[in-house]
């Protein structure tokens, strides 16, 4: 009983993560800024959803393969991150500075 408790509070803290993350990727302004609650937050939520899930798994072979699963997430999310940053750079993609958007909006005027 227990065991299902801590679980399902696992698994919500993991759905909560997951969300806060959609909605900071949605109301970030550019590429640079939404990297951050893609690359970290979804990688807690799906840790802490991995997690509960790990709890009510009942078989050594699920557990172990629910925590290969949570390494590759480690180790993936931030080298795709870095990667799509430095594709983006590489491209002429320039990260958005409040400087930036004040001289955008006074060219925009004239």
């Amino acid at each position: 009983m227990i065991l299902d408790i801590l679980s399902w509070i696992s698994i919500a803290i993991g759905a909560f993560f997951i969300v806060v993350g959609g909605l900071g990727i949605w109301r970030m302004p550019d590429l640079f800024s939404r990297m951050h609650p893609a690359g970290i937050i979804d990688t807690a939520g799906a840790g802490f959803t991995l997690l509960g899930l790990l709890l009510q798994s009942g078989e050594w072979l699920v557990s172990v393969k629910l925590a290969l699963i949570f390494v590759f997430l480690i180790f993936t999310s931030p080298v795709a991150t870095h990667a799509l940053a430095h594709a983006a750079l590489l491209d002429g993609l320039k990260p958005w500075t409040k400087e930036r958007r004040k001289t955008e909006n006074k060219d925009s005027q004239t």
